[in-house]
Parts: C-alpha cells; sequence; structure tokens
C-alpha cells in the first residue's frame, strides 16, 4: 500500500461516508449562519491507541477546506481517558455536519489500533509477529489495514489478488498438495506470495516435501505447533491460525511460530469513546 493509493482509499472512503450521512443536506446545521466559526475539541473517554487522522480530517475538509486542525495525539500515540485528542476550528455548519462521520472513523479505527498495539505487547521476547486477515469491515478493509500497521501489527493480503492462499476445497479440487502447490507455482506471478494451509502434521510433512515456504497451521493445538516448528526446522515460514486469543497468545508465540493471524483485529472492533465539543 503506497500514499497514493491510500490517499484515494481515505478520499472514496469519505465522500461515501459524507453521502451516506448527509444525503440532500443537512437541514439541522442550518440553524446557524453560514458564516459562522466554531471550535471544537475531541476528547477521549478511555485508553486507546489513537489512529485514523487522514479519514478524519478529510471529513471536514470535504466541506471546509480552509479548517484548522491541531492534534494533540498523532496516530499511534496512546491516550487516557480525559485526554484531548486534537483540537479544531472552522465553518460552524461544517463541523457539525462532518462530526458524526468523522468520528465515526476516528472510532473504529482507533479500536483497531488499540487491539493490535495489545496483542503485539503480549509477546515480546518471541519470534512471532502479529498478522491481521481478510475479515475486515465491508469498505474499510485499507483503513483497518492502516490501523493494524499504526498498532505495531503487519499485513496479511489486502485482497484476493494480492496474495495466493491453497486451503482445504483447493487441494481437494486440485487433488493433493503436492498437485494444488504445482498448479499455483504455474500461475502466479513473481511477487505474489504463495501460502498453502495444513490441518495436521502428516499435511505438514507434504506442503515441506513439495517446497511450500509459508505454511499456515489451521486450528493446531499449542503442542502441535511446537511439534510443527520442529518438523519444520526452518526450512518454511510457518504462521498460526485459528482460536487465538490474547489468553492465550503468550503460549502460542512461544512455540516458536513465525506469524501469527487474529481476525479478531478487525472483525470484532468495539469502537473507542470518543466525544466531540463545540463551541461557537
Amino acid at each position: 500500500m503506497n500514499d497514493s493509493t491510500l490517499e484515494l482509499d481515505v478520499a472514496s472512503a469519505v465522500r461515501a461516508a459524507l453521502e451516506e450521512d448527509i444525503g440532500e443536506g443537512d437541514y439541522t446545521a442550518n440553524l446557524l449562519p453560514a458564516d459562522r466559526q466554531a471550535y471544537a475539541t475531541v476528547i477521549s473517554r478511555q485508553a486507546a491507541v489513537v489512529c485514523g487522522a487522514p479519514w478524519f480530517e478529510q471529513c471536514f475538509r470535504e466541506l471546509d477546506p480552509g479548517v484548522e486542525i491541531r492534534w494533540r495525539a498523532a496516530d499511534g500515540v496512546e491516550v487516557s481517558p480525559g485526554d484531548v485528542v486534537c483540537e479544531i476550528a472552522g465553518n460552524a455548519r461544517a463541523l457539525l455536519s462532518a462530526e458524526r462521520a468523522a468520528l465515526n472513523f476516528l472510532q473504529t479505527l482507533s479500536a483497531t489500533a488499540t487491539a493490535t498495539r495489545r496483542y503485539v505487547e503480549a509477546i515480546p521476547g518471541t519470534p512471532a509477529r502479529i498478522y491481521d486477515t481478510r475479515k475486515t469491515l465491508p469498505g474499510l478493509r485499507m483503513a483497518q489495514k492502516y490501523a493494524v500497521r499504526v498498532g505495531g501489527g503487519h499485513n496479511h493480503r489486502m485482497g484476493l489478488y494480492a496474495g495466493v492462499l491453497i486451503k482445504e476445497n483447493h487441494i481437494a479440487v486440485a487433488g493433493g498438495i503436492p498437485q494444488a502447490l504445482r498448479s499455483a507455482e504455474a500461475f502466479t506471478p513473481a511477487g505474489i506470495p504463495l501460502q498453502i494451509e495444513v490441518e495436521n502434521h502428516a499435511e505438514l510433512e507434504a506442503a515441506l516435501a513439495a517446497g511450500a515456504k509459508l505454511i499456515l497451521l489451521d486450528n493446531f493445538s499449542v503442542e502441535q505447533m511446537r511439534e510443527a516448528v520442529a518438523i519444520t526446522a526452518g526450512r518454511a515460514e510457518l504462521e498460526a491460525s485459528g482460536g487465538i486469543t490474547l489468553d492465550n497468545l503468550r503460549e502460542v508465540a512461544e512455540t516458536g511460530v513465525d506469524r501469527i493471524s487474529i481476525g479478531s483485529l478487525t472483525k470484532d472492533v468495539k469502537a473507542i469513546d470518543l466525544s466531540m465539543r463545540i463551541s461557537c
């Protein structure tokens, strides 16, 4: 994901969010004179990792290009309850009309960044890295993956176009693990990651024998993971997935796996409690 791609996603997502909320017009905001200026502060009501500044800012800039936003806590910074996240000065109608969409982005993305940071902080001293999945909120794939990076995690493939992941059904249709890997290698463009999922040690050994370099251990127990690491002996990168929570994360990381993918980082988010107060 490069800067230009991110900018395009921000612009597209924000336009959709504002259209969804404002539609034909914000009739309530018309209570204020069109030239009235206002000042606002965003305050966090809970401990969190702030994330979503590009989307938040764009919501206001779409309605007031001259808006001024001063961040007291930039993306990636941890805040405590009562902390001021940012200050905003601009057209009062624009601030009121963009408020909900802007906060929706900031609250949701801060939730993903906060959850990711908690997972990352639970496994220092181990070789494992935290990865996201494609289990994202519709329309927010790139935004949530940005939030995972802000939280200290890593991105799995952005979409089906960005990597090959051979799963159980693919293997069955292809006729087996070696056949599936050979077929995938034949049509996969250079630079596209190729990964295969295995469900037991026999499948792991078959994948290794076929030359797999990136293997997903699907719902392995902790003991099975330890054995898988020993069997692999560095011949491939191993990713643990399925049934992993903060409660068992450290134990999983200590098995020696290279990657741990967590779907809940993006699909089970609970928005961070932020409030915006406006004064004219």
